[in-house]
This record gives structure tokens, C-alpha cells and sequence, in this order.
């Protein structure tokens, strides 16, 4: 919270939105999370619609007097945001509407609509028109910028080159492994890139349309319950279960994750952009769905929302460090290749893609805003990224270009799954070494996420003093 203070106070936070989140996709995402069930409920959706467009002028009234300051954001991420809302203004809005009155009777409610679609069109080309022209020309954020950042996402201090260069070794490693899962799938293959756009196509793998890939996702997720439920984990049932949807037009091109309601009523919801295709290959999805759901993000969360006797409403609902939640999730993703559930050799690959991209993040987030030479001696800007995480991480060419703008608007947050990852074994591993043969793997699982959400440096001091 002090972090999130410290921010605001700097002004810092007003200046640091972009593609991956604002202001902007956060008051869409409200809508997505709200439920229709009563006219009351409706009415609570109507009178935050007829809001959109007084948010958006208080937030643009905002970063415009900070910009009066010299603080600006950079331009690559107004564009983003920009493009963002003018997809809203296609009828993002009037959409969400036509979803929660299907019969089309509530005139009201697809007026507030429209005119948060109007609101977005306006909003884009003041981003076009005024703050444009105001915003940072530059992408990187520069050492004492970074400094701050990184702090806030990992609520760790940490020494950055060195964890630069831990990052680039971390990648070699995994690369290499690579190499032996595609030797399993096919012996022919010249390049880890030729590997991945063979698995897109691979029958095996291959899903077709959106209620397809949907039942699958829920199937999974029930799937990895029932694996981990009383052998790992005790999951409480209450949140045994986790939707999946498909992520509106304009997402993110990442899956995410969103909690459920305090008193359970809505369900944890895990969210698959599908950026119009009607075609998917599950070889890398499923490792991410580890991640989003069970026994990652949704477990982790919702574990949190249970324990009302231990944690305040804050540490339950809002507190969230992404070195410590995002850490979480991708240990998760290593727990299951610990318990074998990799052994297809295309589930494999996916999981060690995802492990790929999250080295590469930290050799390319640090690497850019810190302008550190590249591997053709440059400093690392955006192209050289984009290459990067194409061939070493085997993102296809929109989500590594994607990956590149969101790293430039959120410096420090990328490398924080990878810094979290390593605090999570770390603890693990010393608790295994000082509490030997009395080490349960369930008890430290129940153990660390019942303390709730918190910064690596304290999160890893109060593991310290586990016994057990």
C-alpha cells in the first residue's frame, strides 16, 4: 500500500498506463464482471454505464495537469490506448448491453450504453489530438525510473544486473530442454520456430471454434481439482470451481484471470482472447490455464478471499504484488511439470515456451529500459525484442509485438513471474532443508497462501519462520 502511495505522490502512477492496463480497459473489465441477475442489479449496471463517460473526462483532465508538470506517458502506449477505445467505440459497450437485456427492452440501459460507446470515440481522438502530441517520444523508462518500478512490482530490492544476466542464463537453460522436447516431436526440425508453427497445426493438438476450446478449458480445469484437491492442496468448495470465457474484442492478446465476488456468488473466471481466430492449438494453452486457474492465479486468489479470520478486507480483496502473485502462478506451472503432467512432449513444449517467455522478459524488459547492448551490440529496442521472443520464446508475431508494447509501458512488471518464481522455490527448498522429514508439501502450500498477498523481501522472511 505505501508503494502504491509513494506513486501517487510522485505522480508516477499517472503516467504509467499503456496497452496491457489503464484506466481505460479497467472500467470496461467492471462490466464484465457484473451480474444481471435483478432489476436491481440492472440498475447498478445502467447508472454505471451513464459513468463511463465522466470517468473518462476526470482521467483525461488528470493526466493532462500532470503533463503541464513535464510528466508524460510514452507515445507508443497513447497510441495503444487509443486504438484501444476505438475499437470500444465500435459498440463495445452497446455489445455488453445487448448481453445483459437480451430481449432489447431496457431503453435506458442501451442509451447509457451508447453513449459510453460515444464516450470512448471521444476519448480516442482527444489521445490522438491533445496528448499526443505531449507524449514521451522515447520508450525507455531509464535506471531510476526502472528502480522505482520494479520495487513496486516485486517488493523486492534487487540488484539489476545481476538479475540481467541470471535471466539471459535462466533462457540458455530452457532453450536447451527445448531442444530435447523437440527432438521427441519432430526429429527433422531445423529451429525451435519451425517446432511451434508445426505444433499450431499438428491434429493433435488442434481446436476448432470457441465452444469447443471453452469445453475444453472447463474440462481441464475440473481435471486439475480433482488431480490436486487432497493430495497437494485442500481446496475449499467454494472455490473448486473456475469459469472459463472468451475475452471481448479489444483485450489483451494474453489470458487473464479475474477473482471472484467476495461472497462467492460469481465464480473466479478465466478469460481466453481469441483476436478473431476461430482455430487453437492446446500444446501451449495448457500450461497457461495451469497458471490462470488451477493451481495458479484462481487457487492463489481465492484462497485469499476464504481466510476472513486471518486477513483484512484489503489483504483479501485489493493487495496485490505481482512479484508474489504472478511468482505464484508460475510456480504453479513448475509444480505441475514436477508432477508430470508435461509428459506429452507438445504440453511440454508449451511449458517450456511459457518458461522461455518469462526469462526472455527479463533479459528484454531490463535490457530495454536500461538500453544494455543487444546481442548485435546495440541497446536493445523494440525490434531486437520482438525477435527474441519470436525465435527463443516461440511467440507468434502479434503476441511477441504485443509483449514488446506492454513491456515498454510497465517497466519492471515483466520481469516479476520469473523473480517471483525463483522466491517461491527458494522457500520451498529451504523448507524442505530445515524441516526434513517433517516437510509436507500440502502444509507449506496451505501455509504460504494463507498469509496472503505481500512483497517478496517480507514474503520470503515470513517462510523463514515456518516449522512446520
Amino acid at each position: 500500500m505505501q508503494s502504491t502511495l509513494d506513486l501517487h505522490d510522485s505522480r508516477e502512477a499517472f503516467i504509467l498506463w499503456g496497452v496491457l492496463w489503464s484506466p481505460v480497459s479497467s472500467i470496461r473489465q467492471v462490466f464484465e464482471m457484473m451480474d444481471p441477475a435483478s432489476p436491481d442489479h440492472i440498475q447498478n449496471i445502467t447508472a454505471r454505464m451513464k459513468a463511463v463517460s465522466h470517468s473518462f473526462d476526470t482521467w483525461s483532465g488528470a493526466i493532462l495537469e500532470v503533463a503541464k508538470e513535464g510528466k508524460v506517458t510514452a507515445k507508443r502506449q497513447v497510441l495503444g490506448v487509443a486504438e484501444q477505445l476505438e475499437t470500444f467505440a465500435k459498440g463495445a459497450f452497446t455489445e455488453i448491453a445487448k448481453r445483459f437485456d437480451t430481449e432489447g427492452k431496457n431503453a435506458e440501459l442501451l442509451s447509457a450504453a451508447k453513449s459510453a460507446d460515444e464516450a470512448s470515440a471521444r476519448l480516442a481522438l482527444w489521445l490522438r489530438d491533445t496528448y499526443l502530441p505531449l507524449s514521451n517520444p522515447e520508450d525507455p523508462a531509464g535506471l531510476e525510473r526502472y528502480q522505482i518500478w520494479s520495487r513496486h512490482f516485486t517488493g523486492a530490492k534487487l540488484d539489476l544486473e545481476a538479475t540481467y544476466q541470471w535471466g539471459k542464463e535462466d533462457l540458455d537453460r530452457i532453450n536447451e530442454r527445448m531442444w530435447g522436447a523437440a527432438a521427441k516431436l519432430y526429429p527433422d526440425a531445423k529451429t525451435l520456430r519451425e517446432v511451434a508453427d508445426r505444433l499450431e497445426d499438428d491434429p493433435r493438438y488442434v481446436i476448432h471454434g470457441g465452444d469447443a476450446l471453452l469445453k475444453r478449458l472447463r474440462e481441464f480445469v475440473d481435471e486439475a481439482v480433482e488431480r490436486l484437491d487432497g493430495k497437494e492442496f485442500d481446496i475449499d468448495p467454494r472455490i473448486r470451481f473456475c469459469d472459463a470465457k472468451l475475452a471481448p474484442e479489444g483485450s489483451a492478446s494474453a489470458a487473464y484471470y479475474m477473482p471472484p465476488s467476495e461472497d462467492f456468488s460469481r465464480p473466479g473466471t478465466t478469460w481466453f482472447p481469441t483476436m478473431g481466430k476461430e482455430k487453437f492449438s492446446f500444446w501451449h494453452i495448457a500450461s497457461t490455464w495451469y497458471h490462470e486457474a488451477v493451481p495458479g492465479h484462481h487457487l492463489q486468489v481465492a484462497t485469499s478471499m476464504v481466510e476472513t479470520d486471518r486477513l483484512n478486507r484489503y489483504q483479501r480483496n485489493d493487495a496485490w504484488t505481482s512479484g508474489h502473485g504472478e511468482g505464484w502462478a508460475l510456480y504453479a506451472e513448475r509444480l505441475m511439470d514436477e508432477l508430470d503432467a508435461f509428459s506429452d512432449p507438445g504440453y511440454e513444449m508449451g511449458y517450456l515456451s511459457s518458461q522461455a517467455l518469462r526469462a526472455a522478459r527479463i533479459v528484454v524488459d531490463i535490457g530495454m529500459h536500461l538500453s544494455l547492448p543487444g546481442p548485435d551490440g546495440k541497446p536493445w529496442n523494440a525490434e531486437s525484442a520482438f525477435e527474441l521472443l519470436r525465435d527463443r520464446a516461440l511467440l507468434d508475431e502479434v503476441s511477441a509485438r504485443s509483449e514488446v508494447d506492454r513491456y515498454l509501458g510497465l517497466p519492471g512488471q515483466a520481469i516479476s513471474y520469473k523473480v517471483g518464481e525463483r522466491v517461491w522455490m527458494r522457500a520451498r527448498e529451504d523448507a524442505k532443508k530445515r524441516l526434513g522429514a517433517k516437510f509436507s508439501l500440502k502444509e507449506f502450500h496451505r501455509y504460504a497462501l494463507a498469509l496472503g498477498p505481500m512483497g517478496l523481501d517480507p514474503f520470503e522472511n515470513e517462510l523463514r519462520k515456518w516449522n512446520g
